[in-house]
C-alpha cells in the first residue's frame, strides 16, 4: 500500500504541474498577441526610415552627424537583449551564447584589453554579465515593466551620447527576432555607427529623387537619431514578442509532457493497484483454506 500512496502523491503534484502549465501557456499566448501587435505595427515604418535615410544620407558627407562617423574600434559597447524570467526554453540562453560567439570572434582583442561592455536589457542578461565580472553599464531590468517607446529612448540616448563623445567606437545588438511563436531568430546588428546595411548600400544604386524641405543637411540631424532609436526600441519589442513565443511553446510542451508522465503514473498506480488486490485475495483464500483445514 506504500506504493500506491506515493504512486497517488505523484499523480497529484503532476497534475498539479499541467494545471499549471496550461494556465502559463494561456497567459503567454494573451501577451505574445498584444506584443505581436506592436512589433508587426511598427516594422513598416522602421524599414521605410531607415530606406529613406539610406537615400538622403548617401549624398551627404561623413561629417553630417557624429553618429554615422565609422572609427577603429577599440572601445566596444554591446547591448544584449534577454528577458527577466525564465521558463521559456533556450530563449535566454540562446541569446547570451550569440553575444559571447560575437564577443569573441570579433571583438577578442577588446576583451582582453578591457574594452568590452555591456548594456543587458532583461534581468536574465544583466545578471549573467554581473556575475562573470564584465562591464556591465546601467541597470534596464525594468524597461519591460513600463515598455514604450518613450522609455526605451532614454537607454537608447545615453548609448548615442556616449558613442558620440568618443567612449564608444562600435555598438552592437544582440536579440531574437520574432518570426512566429515557434520560431525565434538571433539577431546580430549593428546600432552605432549607423551604416547602410549591404541590403540597401545595393539599393543605392536606384536613385529616389526625393523632394527636400529645408535642406538635406537638417533632415539628416533630424532623421539619423529618430532612426537609431527606432532601431533598439523594433529590437526590444522583437525580443518580447519572442520570449511570449518561446514561453508558449515551452509550457505547451510542458503540458504535453506532463500528460504523457500522467499516462504512466495512472499505469502504474493500477498495476499496483492490482497487485494488492490479488495480495489480499490471496491472503483471505489462504487464511479461509488454514481455518478449514483445522
Amino acid at each position: 500500500m506504500a506504493n500506491l500512496k506515493e504512486v497517488r502523491n505523484r499523480i497529484a503534484s503532476v497534475t498539479s504541474t499541467q494545471q499549471i502549465t496550461k494556465a502559463m501557456k494561456m497567459v503567454s499566448a494573451a501577451k505574445l498577441k498584444r506584443a505581436t501587435n506592436a512589433i508587426v505595427q511598427l516594422r513598416p515604418y522602421a524599414e521605410k526610415l531607415r530606406e529613406i535615410l539610406a537615400n538622403v544620407s548617401a549624398s551627404v558627407e561623413g561629417g553630417a552627424s557624429p553618429y554615422i562617423v565609422d572609427r577603429k574600434p577599440n572601445k566596444v559597447l554591446v547591448v544584449v537583449i534577454a528577458s527577466n524570467r525564465g521558463l521559456a526554453g533556450a530563449f535566454n540562453a540562446n541569446v547570451i551564447k550569440a553575444a559571447n560567439q560575437l564577443i569573441a570572434e570579433r571583438y577578442g582583442e577588446q576583451l582582453r584589453a578591457g574594452n568590452v561592455s555591456i548594456v543587458g536589457i532583461g534581468k536574465r542578461a544583466q545578471d549573467y554579465y554581473l556575475r562573470r565580472q564584465y562591464q556591465v553599464i546601467g541597470d534596464n531590468s525594468e524597461l519591460f515593466a513600463a515598455l514604450n517607446f518613450e522609455n526605451t529612448s532614454k537607454v537608447t540616448e545615453a548609448i548615442m551620447t556616449a558613442f558620440a563623445d568618443g567612449t564608444y567606437d562600435r555598438v552592437e545588438l544582440v536579440y531574437n527576432r520574432f518570426r512566429n511563436a515557434a520560431v525565434q531568430i538571433l539577431t546580430t546588428e549593428q546600432l552605432l555607427p549607423l551604416l547602410p546595411t549591404k541590403v540597401e548600400a545595393e539599393q543605392l544604386s536606384v536613385e529616389v529623387d526625393y523632394i527636400i524641405e529645408p535642406t538635406k543637411e537638417k533632415i539628416i540631424e533630424e532623421l539619423i537619431p529618430k532612426a537609431i532609436k527606432v532601431q533598439l526600441y523594433k529590437a526590444v519589442l522583437d525580443s518580447h514578442a519572442s520570449e511570449h513565443g518561446a514561453r508558449m511553446t515551452a509550457m505547451d510542451k510542458a503540458t504535453d509532457n506532463a500528460g504523457e508522465l500522467l499516462k504512466s503514473l495512472k499505469l502504474s498506480y493500477n498495476q499496483a493497484r492490482q497487485a494488492a488486490i490479488t495480495t489480499e485475495l490471496t491472503e483471505i483464500v489462504s487464511g479461509a483454506a488454514a481455518l478449514s483445514n483445522g
